[in-house]
């Protein structure tokens, strides 16, 4: 079935094609043996595969983020700057409850809620508050301000609170990642501090411009040859140099694999410039690659980048129970998968529990084809519901 839609599709494929590999991170959290107890970046006991599997899935947060600033650019560009401002803030308003009250739900099963994580969804929404204020100014400003939140956030990386004073809470918000426990056994993960994702949101913003009507292709693709090569060439600089543009420097190890793994681990929480560059710009390179491009497996990437929101919380859903399924079959303890706070603090997070790589590569692809038929399905009840305006908040 065709839809008719004014919508970029190549903006919609590379969404698309980022929630998918993201499903591969929640898999492995979910199915993977040591994913609660381990570090597949830890350079002394991962594997290559692994660090790969963990390394892709990077590029999902960043890019999720970063196009989230274009739509709100080419949502604006058909209305007010009053009308974008009530819907990028109400809209956040609205994520920030959806992370806090949904996502921890169906990430831990836990009714008590004793354990809450700010993740991605977090900082979109607090983000799209931040970005809602910041639309008035002119774009030019816009643009130095993305560029130097991204650029020169590392710069405030010594700066270490401690703590559950409110100036401490502020500043794990805005740039220190903090399990803080609070209450009677509670505990709240800061895992997205905002400062960065601000700056990134703002940038996409800026970058809706290249996607505006009148916009010549030609020139279009330059920049994101240019945008993009220069991305990738300024993260190898800054990596190579090793002085600044991560929170952890990289290291010559003991083998060779060891180094080329310290020198790609950088840092997601908060997202270090290194991160970004060498996430945002292989995405404009793939937006530069796929700007013409229409066939089955584009169309198949399409369905998931239009209905970003609804894929999120569906899929994770799917990934948990799936998991507690798999416990019931092999008769273990399915109590594993509800995940509170009390098994944060003991790390008795399941327990003798996992499956190696294959098994969690294999419960992906049947995640990804499972999600596929319901998130076409809504796309084109969508589609087809346009004047609904509350479509554009799920």
């Amino acid at each position: 079935m065709q839809i008719k839609s004014t919508r970029i599709e190549s903006i919609d494929i590379l969404r698309g094609v980022v929630m998918v590999i993201m499903a591969l991170d929640h898999v492995r959290d979910y199915f993977h043996y040591g994913a609660f107890f381990s570090d597949p970046t830890n350079i002394e006991t991962t594997t290559p595969f692994l660090f790969f599997t963990r390394f892709i899935t990077h590029y999902c947060a960043p890019v999720f983020i970063f196009l989230a600033g274009t739509s709100a650019f080419l949502y604006g560009n058909k209305k007010t700057k009053p009308k974008l401002f009530k819907f990028l803030f109400t809209r956040g308003l609205w994520l920030i409850f959806l992370e806090v009250v949904l996502n921890n739900l169906i990430w831990w099963f836990d009714l008590s809620y004793g354990f809450i994580a700010l993740q991605v969804i977090w900082a979109i929404g607090l983000s799209m508050v931040v970005l809602s204020l910041l639309i008035y100014l002119p774009k030019k400003l816009l643009l130095v301000i993305g560029l130097t939140l991204v650029a020169g956030h590392n710069l405030l990386d010594k700066v270490i609170a401690q703590g559950d004073s409110l100036d401490s809470i502020i500043w794990y918000i805005l740039h220190q990642f903090k399990f803080l426990p609070v209450g009677d056994g509670q505990m709240i993960a800061f895992a997205y501090p905002v400062i960065p994702w601000v700056g990134l949101i703002v940038l996409g913003y800026c970058f809706g411009s290249f996607y505006t009507k009148d916009f010549n292709i030609k020139v279009r693709k330059k920049w994101l040859l240019a945008l993009g090569l220069s991305s990738i060439a300024l993260f190898f600089i800054l990596r190579g140099i090793n002085i600044y543009g991560d929170l952890v420097p990289w290291a010559i190890q003991d083998t060779s694999t060891k180094t080329i793994i310290s020198f790609f681990n950088v840092t997601k929480y908060p997202p270090s410039l290194s991160y970004l560059l060498i996430t945002i710009g292989p995405a404009l390179l793939f937006l530069y690659g796929i700007e013409k491009v229409k066939n089955k497996i584009t169309n198949f990437f399409l369905v998931y980048g239009r209905v970003p929101l609804f894929y999120y919380f569906l899929h994770i859903l799917v990934i948990h129970v799936i998991a507690i399924i798999g416990l019931l079959i092999s008769g273990d303890d399915w109590h594993k998968m509800i995940l509170d706070s009390n098994a944060w603090k003991t790390g008795s997070l399941a327990t003798g529990y996992g499956y190696s790589l294959f098994v969690v590569y294999m419960v992906w692809f049947g995640v990804i084809a499972l999600l596929y038929f319901p998130c076409k399905k809504y796309m084109i009840y969508k589609a087809n519901n346009k004047g609904k305006w509350w479509l554009s908040y799920l």
